[in-house]
């Protein structure tokens, strides 16, 4: 099975922005954590993220093509 996961607006300051109030893990890392929890469930990740909701749009209607 393949799994898409699609990160919005700005999540690629995440680490970066108020840590205090967003905390210190980057979306790389998360993406690496959920990459790894769907190897171990014979899975395929596949991540996307966007400032554009235009962009992200698109790529949840490719999806259901």
């Amino acid at each position: 099975m393949k799994i898409q996961v699609i990160h919005g607006p700005n999540l690629q300051l995440l680490g970066a922005r108020e840590p205090t109030h967003y905390g210190n893990i980057t979306l790389p890392e998360i993406d690496t954590l959920l990459g790894k929890k769907a190897q171990s469930l014979k899975h395929d990740l596949l991540s996307f993220q966007s400032n554009h909701e235009g962009e992200i749009v698109d790529t949840i209607g490719k999806l259901s093509q």
